[in-house]
Parts: structure tokens; sequence; C-alpha cells
């Protein structure tokens, strides 16, 4: 624990320091904002040659490092053991997939060895998520950290041989679930920057057998989305599904989450009817009961957090723990985007998704090209062909002029306004007349400060009226590759102005933002409700806008 304490400590500092250097009431100075925004990287870096690299503030317990089984234990590792007495343990045995080892087999959680540095969130997020460094290596390249911008996407490929898949995290309680599947564009970031590779011959031919062994493994990593647990039914599409089971470990720092979840259900019976998730159960149960929740709930026996999750003589249904998990593989969590507290997650075929696979499956056509392979290509294409189809058949809404969430249990599309609906702009998959239509809806989510998650304020971190650097990117670079120029500029300046505001406030820089007020000031009624101060991709975002806002603006495409 004294490492623990240690950690804490540091990150503690780093925050006040970083507050001293803002004066509150000082106007918004971007200059400022940039400055620290170039220190945060070292801040936020971590490695196996750092003994805080292996903290976790969200399951407190003593630092384990777990090695893949079939590697021995790098010098680093054996240095780390001795220098932070940490213990090393092998995993039980090779993985192939997401799921081949449960978390629940092992003894205690720990951090999943990684062989290059990386960058991560900040604050509790003390590990290498997989969505958050898409838009974290954006920055990186942006601030000229090209090889640890490399070493970034070469612990993902590292991840997919050992681990299974890209991960949530490189935690143990993570080996059940991925996160949106940016890996090939993060591999197109890497390859097509001329700094990250010599320009000799020698580096070219590198960069070309990089290249070669990165579609390789991406190749493998696209099979997680086709199997058949990730499958939307018959649609052609895909869902998110975690192949674990319960609450998820990580919330065993915020013991109030699943319990105020519980009594938001009971409060709010017309919006859960039907849904089954609620079992009615004790606080203390017996054997016999104990033995019961285990199927209709969860496993009190492995896991602390089911023990605690009980309010007022209910606990939550087996059913809700399958959309919690499957809400947390989408990155969102939590919204009521898919129910409340996206408890039927799993039963949706989302925009966000598809469109980011299919992305992923022209950016694999493109790659197969480079490297000579026409047959891969043509498969490639074929493949994004179909899911263009699917996506198109399912999920536009040519009347409303908006993309949407198809419920696939109940066939029928989602009326939840969500800004993901946003995201066929930068995937390519909108047509131009359907990029006309959508920039018409803007309103749906634009605020002072950026764009909104949704126009429903449920008091959950991923609706209004909360704004958050990746979505903002997203719909920003779609807007400006759909030439929407104009548009994308506005919301840039306008998402950087609440950083700026914020920044000028208190010295920090958020994982979120209130578009609606320009700060960093979230009031989460439920759910998981701290705003957490570093931040990756709040950092990046903040310099991929300011290139979007120093170019010229031209007219909107006719």
């Amino acid at each position: 624990m004294k490492l623990f304490r240690l950690f804490v400590f540091a990150v503690a500092a780093i925050q006040i320091s970083s507050a001293q250097d803002a004066s509150p009431g000082a106007s918004p100075n971007p200059e400022a904002t940039l400055t620290y925004i170039h220190a945060a990287w070292d801040n936020l870096t971590r490695s196996m040659t750092d003994c805080h690299s292996l903290v976790d503030t969200k399951v407190t317990t003593n630092p384990i490092l777990y090695l893949p089984a079939e590697i021995p234990a790098p010098p680093e590792v054996i240095a780390l053991k001795e220098k932070c007495h940490v213990k090393v343990i092998s995993l039980p045995r090779r993985i192939e997939k997401l799921g081949d080892v449960k978390p629940e087999e092992l003894a205690e959680p720990g951090l999943l060895y990684l062989p290059n540095p990386y960058v991560v969130p900040g604050g509790r997020f003390n590990e290498m998520y997989g969505w958050d460094s898409y838009f974290i290596l954006l920055g990186l390249e942006a601030d000229h950290h090209e090889a640890l911008a490399k070493g970034v996407v070469d612990n993902f490929l590292f991840e997919i041989e050992h681990y299974g898949a890209v991960l949530n995290a490189n935690r143990t309680y993570h080996l059940t679930r991925s996160q949106p599947p940016f890996l090939t564009s993060m591999i197109r970031a890497v390859y097509e920057n001329p700094a990250s590779f010599p320009a000799t011959p020698a580096g070219r031919t590198a960069a070309k057998a990089w290249l070669d062994h990165a579609y390789t493994i991406a190749e493998k990593d696209h099979s997680t989305w086709v199997r058949p647990e990730h499958l939307a039914g018959t649609s052609g599409l895909t869902r998110y599904y975690d192949y674990g089971q319960g609450p998820v470990p990580e919330m065993a720092d915020d013991s109030t989450y699943y319990p105020d979840v519980i009594h938001w259900l009971i409060d709010h019976p017309k919006d859960t009817a039907g849904k089954g998730y609620l079992v009615k159960a004790s606080d203390h149960p017996d054997a016999a009961e104990t033995a019961h929740l285990k199927q209709a709930s969860c496993d009190m026996h492995v896991s602390v957090v089911c023990e605690r999750a009980w309010f007022a003589g209910y606990r939550l249904s087996r059913e809700f723990y399958a959309g919690d998990r499957a809400m947390r593989e989408s990155g969102f969590d939590p919204s009521n985007r898919f129910g409340p507290f996206s408890g039927s997650t799993q039963h949706f075929a989302p925009v966000c998704l598809n469109s980011l696979l299919y992305r992923y499956e022209r950016d694999m056509e493109h790659l197969a090209h480079l490297l000579g392979k026409p047959a891969d290509a043509a498969n490639w294409d074929r493949r994004a062909k179909a899911r263009d189809a699917a996506i198109h058949r399912y999920l536009w809404s040519p009347k409303e002029g908006v993309f949407a969430d198809y419920d696939f249990t109940h066939a029928k599309p989602s009326t939840y306004a969500y800004i993901s609906s946003l995201y066929p702009l930068w995937a390519g998959v909108a047509t131009r007349e359907e990029a006309k239509q959508m920039v018409d809806k803007l309103n749906l989510f634009e605020r002072p400060g950026g764009l909104s998650m949704s126009n429903t304020n449920t008091g959950l971190q991923w609706d209004e009226p909360f704004g958050w650097a990746p979505t903002n990117w997203i719909a920003i670079a779609g807007l400006e590759a759909q030439g929407f120029h104009a548009d994308a500029a506005r919301i840039a300046q306008h998402f950087d102005g609440s950083v700026d505001v914020n920044f000028a406030t208190d010295g920090t820089i958020r994982e979120k933002y209130n578009v609606v007020s320009q700060n960093a000031n979230v009031q989460v009624s439920t759910g998981y409700k701290m705003n957490v101060i570093g931040f990756g991709w709040t950092n990046a975002v903040y310099l991929k806008n300011r290139e979007i806002m120093q170019r010229p603006v031209v007219n909107a495409p006719n």
C-alpha cells in the first residue's frame, strides 16, 4: 500500500501545481493552455520501468503485474519486481481471443504487461485504454512525439497477439471486452507520418515490414467483431458485447454506483417496465438464495461489487449486467441511450460501432493495396460494401434525415438523439446528400461550448449537457472531411473555448465539460460522478481543433 499512497500523493501534487498556475477569474489564455498540454505528455506517460505505472486506485490491492503465459519475464520486469516489490505472475495459459481467461480465475486483479511506454488518460485511469489512445496518438503526433505514438500502436499489436484483442485497458479485469475499434486509423496515422521511420532506404524497408506485420495483426483484431456473440442478430451489423458476467470489478472504488442505479430504477417503474432489470433479493442472502442469485443476478462469492449492489430489497439482474458490460465496451458509460443506464446495450446495432467497422474495413482494403495483396483488397471491399448496405438498410432514417441505432431484438430504430449519429461523416459511409441532412440537424447537439452528447438531460455523464473531446473530434473531423469547414471550425473553437475558460479558472484540463455553461462544472446526479484531471484525449483534441481553426474558411459543398 506504500506505493499506492505515494502515487496518490504525486497525483495530488501535480494537480495542486497546475491549479497554482491559474488565477481564478483570469481571462482565457490559449498559450497557457498549450504550455500545460506540451508538458502533460511526460506526466501521463507510463512504462514497465516505473513503479507508479502499476498502481490501480480503482482496485486498491497490492500491485501485481501479469505476463503472457508464453513469454519469459523481460529484464525490465525483473528490475521492476525488485525495485517496486511487485508480484509478477504469468497468466495460466495462452490467450487466443477475448474470454479465454476469465478475470475471476485469477486470485487478484493486476496490470497486464506491455513492452513499450504508453500514455494514460489521467487520474484513476492509470492504464492504456483502447479508444482513448487513438485520440491521444493524434495529440502525440501533433506535438511531435512520433516514437511514443508508434510505441502505443506496437503495444496494441502486442495485446492482440498475447491477450486476444485490443483491450478496454491493460488490466486483467478487461480480458473480456474491447473498446471502439480505431486500430487501423492508428496504424495509418503512424505509417503515413514521415517522421515515424527514417527517410532512408533502410527506413522505408522497415516501414513496409512494420505495416505488413500490423496488417496481419489487425486482421485478427477485426475477427473479434464478427464472432457470433458480437453479431446483431441477422442484420449483418455488429453489437457491443462483453464475455464476462456480473458487475464490473473496476467499480470497486465507487461503492454507491450500482445501489444508485437500483434506487433510480425503483423510483421510475414506467421507464423500466418489461426490461427485467431488477431481482427481489435480501441484503444478506442465505446459501440457498445466494445460489439462486448466482444465476439470476451475480456471484457474490467472487465479487465484492456484487455483494454491495443492493438497495431496498432489490438487486440488478443478470440481463442488466450484460447490458452494463456491453455499454462499457462502447466507451459511453453511462447514458440512457440504450434504455436506463444503457442496460439494454447488447440488444442494439449501434451507429458508432458499425461506422467504425466500415472505416476499419476500408482501411484494411487500402493497406492491402499498399502491401500488394489485391485478393485481400477485393475481400475487404466486399465486406465494406456489405456493411454499408446494412447500415443504410437498418441505421439510416431518410424521413428524419439521421442515422439512428437499431434495436434488432424488437426490429425498430431508436428515437434517442445521440451524437454518435454523426460518426458516418467521419467514417465516410454517409453520402453527400445524407451529410447535408445531418448538418441541418447539428442544432440537436450544438451548444455554446461545443457538442453535447445528446439532447436529453438525464443527469448521467454521457448525456446532455456534457460534451467530450472524442465525440466532438469525430464530429469536427467528419464535417471537415465532408467539406463543411465553417461548421467544423466553429465547433472546434467553441469546444477549445470551454477548455480555455476552465483552465483560466483552476489550471486543469478535464475529461469532460458542461458545454451549456462552458466550463468543467459537472454535476452528475446518478452514476460515475468524478471529472478527472489530466486529460489525455482532451489535450489531444485541443491541439487538433487548433489545426482546424487555422485552416482558411471555405464555402460548404453544394
